[in-house]
């Protein structure tokens, strides 16, 4: 419910009217997103091979595999260069068999979503290329992670699988939008996300790890 809620906060951010005729655009991208390795600290009353966690998580992102890796973005442009607005993105990551085998779970994933959602600020360059068709752009944002947090011992026992707001969250981009027509355009672009993530088990422990992702996307934007 609470990735549903982020996502009607984003539409509402899209529909609120602006006080003046500038642009604002409403995006929506899938793609290929996949994180490298990262560290694992804390406690699990209920690991069996060790209640002290330190260890390093190969993730695999598995974009396609249900529930799918996409995202939104809703940008209001106060000039024909720079503009602000917010960005959900149900980017994902699970722990490697070999690392579950290795650390006593049976799940360790953030698959329902790692879930970043920002503010963001844009900077473009319009009508540069192909006769002014093709618009580089670069963007970035400051914000909160709120993943599905899906963990649970081989052994059984207590199942974490819930959202949680677990720390401080920021995303950068660059690509290159393509006009269609006058409302519509398509877009190509490179995406990177830190995510710091401090989560509870329902064990009684905690667990922490910082989660880098980097994503080539595929998108379309409505303007109006």
């Amino acid at each position: 419910m609470k990735q549903l809620t982020a996502i009607a906060l984003l539409a509402t951010a899209a529909a609120v009217p602006t006080a003046s005729l500038a642009e604002n655009d409403f995006s929506f991208y899938m793609g290929f997103q996949g994180a490298p390795h990262s560290v694992v600290t804390g406690t699990d009353p209920a690991n069996g091979v060790s209640t002290d966690l330190d260890f390093t998580a190969a993730w695999e992102g598995k974009s396609w595999t249900p529930p799918p890796y996409y995202g939104f973005r809703w940008t209001h442009w106060k000039s024909a260069n720079f503009g602000y607005g917010v960005e959900f993105s149900h980017d994902k990551v699970y722990a490697s068999d070999e690392t579950r085998a290795a650390t006593g779970y049976d799940r360790f994933e953030f698959t329902d979503g790692l879930n970043i959602i920002t503010a963001n600020v844009n900077y473009r360059w319009p009508e540069q290329w192909m006769n002014g068709d093709l618009t580089p752009y670069v963007g970035g944002g400051l914000g909160f992670a709120m993943p599905h947090v899906d963990v649970q011992a081989t052994a059984g026992g207590p199942h974490t699988f819930g959202y949680q707001f677990t720390g401080g969250a920021m995303r950068l981009f660059a690509g290159a939008s393509y006009e269609i027509n006058d409302t519509w355009s398509m877009f190509g672009e490179y995406q990177f996300t830190y995510s710091m993530n401090d989560a509870e088990l329902e064990s009684g422990g905690s667990f922490q790890t910082n989660v880098i992702t980097n994503a080539l996307n595929i998108g379309v934007t409505y303007s109006y």
